[in-house]
Formats: C-alpha cells, structure tokens, sequence
C-alpha cells in the first residue's frame, strides 16, 4: 500500500479507536503531514524503536508498540524455556509510557509468554538489571531518553540484561518486519492475564536488590560516610525516574546534604520547567545553578527522564559553574576507579575499560597508566553491554569501567546498559575524594589533564527532519566516500575509516587495512596533527553528527587547534546538508 492507502486503511478499519480516527481526520486537508505519518513504518532498528508521539505507521502509538511486542515475542517464543522465562518491562514518565508498557504486556501474554511489570516509573538502568535478577529471556523499557517531549521508544533487552547486539536485533528486526497487518496482532486483556498468571507486577523488591548491588560497585565507601555527612551537593532529575533511586543511592552511602531541585523532583511528562530535559545541555540546569549559587554548592548532578545518562556543573577555578562533557566525567571515573583500585591492590591483571570510537582518545592514557586494557567499541552502549558479555561473563577479565561520550556510565556488572544511578553515587563519590584532598572536582579534572595532556572534544549536530531530511544525511555520507578527501581546508587527512566498507586506509601509502568492528555507517578521518574527526548519522533521531577530538600541552593550544579543525571541516560538509 501506498501512504494514502495506509491512511484509509487506518480511518475505515475497526480495529483502530476513535481517538486514532479523529486525529487522523484532522489532517485530513494536509496532504504532506499524512505522507510524514505513512510514507513508511517506523523503523525498528538494533536499540528498538523511537518517534514521535501519533497516529499512524510513522509514529510512536499503541499499535506500533504491538507490532514491536510481537516481534519479541516471536523471537522469545522460538527459544527454548523462553516463554517460562518471561519478560519483564518497565516505563518512564513520557506521555502514554504506561500505555504502552501495559500494551506490551499484553501482547506478549496473549502469545502465552509471562510478563513482569514495574508498578510505577523505573529507570532504564533497573530494567537491565531486571532482566539478569529475574532470570527473564528479555526485557522492554518504554522510553524514549532525553529526546523533547513529542517522543517516545520502545528499547528492546536480551538475557544478559543488554541491548540487542546486531546479529540478535536483526532477528527481532526480521520478525517485525514480517508483520504486513497490526490489525493480526493478538492482544489479551488484563483480565485475564492476570488470571491467567501471564501478568505479574513486580516493585520494591527489585528495588531493594538493585539498591544493593549499586552498593557493592562503590570504591570507597569509607570515604562517603566521613566526608558526606558535610559535603553539599544538588541533585536534579529533570521530572523523570532517576528521582528515588538517586536520592535513595546517595543516602544510602552516606551523603546526607543532598538538596533536590524540587521544581524537578517529580515526573511530568511536559518537562514544563525545560526546554530539552538533557543533562547534556547547561540550559536544563538552570533551576539547579539558581539554587546551587543560593546555597554555595560546588556540584550538582542531573540525570536524563529514563536516568541513563547523568550530567555534572561543578564550579570552576573563578567560582563560576561550568557543565563538564561525558568525556570529562567518565575520564574522572575512570581514573578514579583505576587508580584508587591500583593503589589497594584490588586491580585484577586482566582488568579492561570500554569507550566508543567517538570517545576522548584520553581514556586510552589513563588505562595504559595503570595496564588496563582499553576495549574500543562502536557507538552504542549496547557494544560495551556486549563486551562484558563476551569478556566478563566468560572469566577471561574483568570489567573495570565503561562510558561513552554522550554522558553514559556503567561500573559493575550488575547491569549491561549505561546507569545514571551507579554514576550519580561515584560522581559523588570522586567529588568527596577530591574534597577529603582539599580540592574540588574541577581541581581533580585540571589535575587530570597536567597529568595526561590537554584533550578537548566537541560535536556539531544537524536535524533534517523528513523524507527529505533523510535523503541529504544519506547523500553527504555518499558525497565523502565518493570523493575521501585527503585534506579539509588546511586540516590534511592521514587515514580514513570507513566502519561501512570495515576498511581503514592511509592516504599517503594507500595501504588499507580491514576494521574488526561490525559494519556502520560511519566515516572517522584521523588527521596529520594527530586530531581526528568523525561523521555519522544519528541512530534514534533525524539527525547527523560530526565528533572533533584534539589534544595539546594547554587548554589555549586545543581551544586553537580545535576551532581551526572544526572550521575547516565544516566549510567541507554544510554546503553538502544544504
């Protein structure tokens, strides 16, 4: 069917309810609009599905969250003891997050497989850890991250607790994309799941057990309870589910001047007191700094509406509030927990970290410090979820610490996905090392780069929404594989990457060498002045990206060679999204 086939197809059929038609019927005059609703299925990619909020087969509604449902359970339902095993499934505060949680639950009992759902909002991180504690063969959360308030997702977990990995989600992507009529998808009602013990509500429990194990990764405990009882910090959940278990994690482990941002202590899926709720962005803490400046605080934390990822603004050297990057603060931690670890003798021989390719090439000093093996991995953090399997899971090492740039965390094994929780309790905690020290934390980062280097980072990100929007994000990624420039403006190119063909080549030697990582599209230039650059679409929105990473013996030398880097490459790649 074409796109005004599916839209008369989901007016006249009675398996669509009255609010879907009465939307649908008011644009019914916009000929654009229906094509953007139509023109395609919304996608299930390898992290699941994410969209805008609507009706039709390019939105996020209850009848595409069918559709994804059962393409687990079809792929659950194949595994041996699978259905037994179950799948468990929890929502964050997005508008119909519970709606759709509960369709899902649904949809997987009416295909005789039990379904686990949280009784209110949980974060992503405890639905990974779910999985692993209640033995299930996969898990669901209903969310769609620090997108704005029109989204929301449906991200899909195997039994080990992580995202699916490539050869796993294309078996789910196969499944889904078999299915031609939603209107086919059987789905029983709550009722008589319940009866039927195909539908069970699980909470506290689960609380209490992933509180415990989020203890058992602290490194210093000691430390918290002397130095918490004074130390102050703020704490922001951007109205989303990091709100308990943040609270409850720092209490816990003995800091007991914590203060909430209370304008943000409680879900409301309008994120009414932000534009963007994104601990990425400095303009989301601005409740958070207002208070901070009234109470003299020297950190505040904010973790994103599914609480996977977790920014920092620490007070600077002037006094002034700075925002760190993802890579700032996972190199803190990861120096933290190395060296800290190093210096009790509790390092294993075998001990291995995990960043992504678009991550500070300063992680890789800090392991070296300490011989630690470093894991590079794809964009994802579902790859680093992957490698603990691979490594940690097999005893052949032992997984020290995993982040990525875009302000995901993971240490312990206790789940296999980034968990703004476990990182909000170490933030605090290298916060109260730093202070037993008589420093702050943005003493530790100065230190950390008068001990390493000077690296900076930055991205440039472009939104083309739309078909159309689509097309030019494919067409420049085509445009630089045709042409692999071996220079940007003065920025001269040494090697290029190109993670689609698995191929790295060196442009003065033409030798090429074959990329063990798996097939992406994603183009990464490793320039003459030991900078790099790397462009790829966006996975979950209609955007494209392009990551800088240099580093110099000052913070004026990189500030310098990245301005001159990004110009250049930027002179090269807009005309081509124009």
């Amino acid at each position: 069917m074409n796109y005004r086939e599916k839209y008369c197809y989901w007016l006249n059929n009675p398996y669509f309810d009255d609010e879907t038609k009465k939307e649908l019927l008011a644009v019914s005059g916009n000929e654009k609009e229906i094509e953007d609703r139509f023109y395609k299925d919304l996608e299930f990619g390898t992290g699941g599905m994410r969209g805008l909020i609507g009706a039709g087969t390019n939105r996020m509604n209850k009848y595409m969250v069918r559709k994804a449902a059962q393409g687990l359970a079809n792929t659950v339902s194949s595994q041996p003891g699978g259905k037994e095993k179950g799948i468990v499934i929890a929502y964050d505060c997005r508008r119909f997050s519970r709606e759709f949680a509960l369709e899902s639950a649904l949809v997987f009992a009416a295909n005789g497989i039990k379904a686990y759902l949280f009784d209110s909002l949980r974060p992503t991180p405890e639905l990974s850890f779910a999985v692993r504690h209640l033995g299930c063969a996969a898990g669901v959360v209903i969310t769609a991250s620090h997108n704005p308030k029109e989204y929301n997702g449906f991200k899909a977990y195997g039994s080990d607790g992580g995202q699916l990995p490539p050869k796993e989600s294309d078996e789910v992507i196969r499944e889904v994309n078999a299915i031609v009529d939603i209107a086919s998808i059987p789905c029983m009602s709550e009722e008589e799941a319940r009866e039927k013990g195909l539908l069970e509500i699980i909470g506290q429990d689960v609380d209490d057990a992933y509180i415990e194990a989020l203890k058992r990764v602290s490194v210093n405990p000691g430390l918290c309870r002397e130095v918490g009882k004074t130390a102050k910090l703020i704490y922001t959940p951007l109205h989303g589910s990091g709100s308990v278990p943040v609270l409850r994690i720092l209490k816990e482990t003995g800091f007991e001047q914590v203060i909430p941002v209370k304008e943000q202590q409680y879900p409301d899926p309008e994120f009414s007191t932000v534009k963007y709720p994104n601990p990425e962005e400095k303009s989301a803490f601005r409740l958070a700094l207002d208070l901070a400046e009234r109470e003299d605080v020297d950190l505040i934390i904010g973790t994103d509406p599914d609480a996977d990822r977790a920014g920092v603004v620490v007070k600077d050297a002037r006094g002034e509030y700075v925002t760190l990057t993802g890579n700032q603060i996972g190199c803190l931690l990861l120096e933290y927990i190395l060296s800290q670890k190093k210096q009790r003798g509790e390092l294993p021989e075998n001990a291995f970290a995990a960043t992504t390719i678009v991550s500070s090439d300063l992680a890789e000093k800090i392991c070296r410090q300490y011989g630690v093996e470093m894991v590079t991995v794809l964009t994802g953090f579902k790859f680093i979820g992957e490698q603990i399997r691979l490594l940690d899971d097999t005893g052949k090492k032992k997984f020290m610490f995993g982040f990525e740039e875009s302000y995901g965390y993971l240490a312990g094994t206790h789940a296999r996905d980034k968990d703004a929780v476990v990182a909000s309790m170490l933030i605090a905690e290298v916060f109260a090392w730093y202070r037993s020290r008589g420093m702050t934390l943005y003493d530790g980062l100065m230190e950390l780069f008068g001990k390493y280097g000077y690296f900076m980072e930055e991205i440039d990100t472009f939104t083309l929404t739309g078909r159309e929007g689509a097309e030019k994000i494919k067409s420049a990624l085509n445009t630089l594989r045709d042409r692999m420039p071996g220079s940007f403006g003065r920025s001269r190119v040494a090697a290029i990457r190109d993670y689609k063909s698995r191929s790295r080549r060196v442009l003065k030697t033409g030798e090429t060498q074959r990329l063990e990582l798996p097939e992406s599209d994603v183009l990464y230039f490793e320039m003459e002045s030991g900078s790099w650059f790397c462009i790829r679409p966006s996975g979950t929105e209609p955007k494209i990206k392009i990551y800088y990473g240099v580093s110099a013996g000052s913070e004026e030398s990189a500030c310098e060679e990245l301005h001159g880097l990004k110009q250049d490459v930027l002179d090269v790649i807009k005309p081509l999204l124009e």
